[in-house]
């Protein structure tokens, strides 16, 4: 591809993020606009409140494999050097921001998106399945023993960028993840405040409907 038509790959990757299987999933199986209901988030923690679990699995799976998708299809038309050559590697890295923005703030949904927890790790499993497999991993973890969903997630958004490093070194790919990672931490305040002062509920535990 010449580098006119690589940069398009970055508008692209954000449409692909704006598309909020929380709320596909929902108006496909006749349930509420999952902005209506529970935190308001529209991902598949919230979507489960309604006590679809199916609908759940399937908006987790969604959000995860647009991640995946973006990233992987840039690399393919990118060529095998995109996450070493110079170029190539900044448009990878724009195909990852974007991908992970459309999902925070997509334009198709009123730019109420998801804290990115999923898509988040989609992108990590594209631009290395070993990368992603240990960020999942560290959520595993972290969720088997504190059983906490969210402080797992801090966790993984900490450690993939560090992993990335790990594995290849400084490269730019490494600050594109860093961003992803400051802008999960962002987008889970509500819940850092709520495992500071105790109220953050664990895995597994009734909540009371809100």
């Amino acid at each position: 591809m010449t580098f006119s038509l690589d940069i398009l790959l970055i508008p692209l990757a954000y449409l692909i993020g704006s598309i909020s299987f929380a709320v596909v999933v929902s108006k496909c199986m006749h349930l509420p606009d999952p902005h209506t209901y529970g935190s308001g988030n529209p991902g598949a923690t919230n979507v489960l409140r309604t006590g679809n679990k199916l609908a759940a699995v399937l908006t987790l799976i969604g959000d995860a494999l647009k991640g995946f998708f973006a990233v992987m299809l840039a690399r393919v038309l990118l060529g095998d050097e995109s996450l070493t050559a110079t170029l190539s590697s900044w448009v990878l890295c724009g195909v990852v921001l974007a991908v992970f923005l459309g999902h925070l703030f997509p334009i198709f949904h009123g730019f109420k998106g998801g804290k990115g927890v999923a898509t988040a790790c989609g992108i990590l499993f594209g631009v290395n399945w070993v990368l992603g497999l240990a960020t999942l991993g560290t959520w595993i973890i972290v969720a088997t023993f504190m059983r906490y969903s969210s402080l797992a997630a801090l966790a993984a958004a900490v450690f993939g960028p560090i992993y990335f490093v790990f594995l290849f070194g400084f490269q730019p790919m490494g600050l594109a993840l860093l961003v992803v990672c400051a802008l999960l931490i962002w987008r889970h305040r509500s819940n850092i405040a709520n495992l500071l002062n105790g109220t953050e509920s664990r895995i597994g535990s009734k909540k009371t409907p809100s």
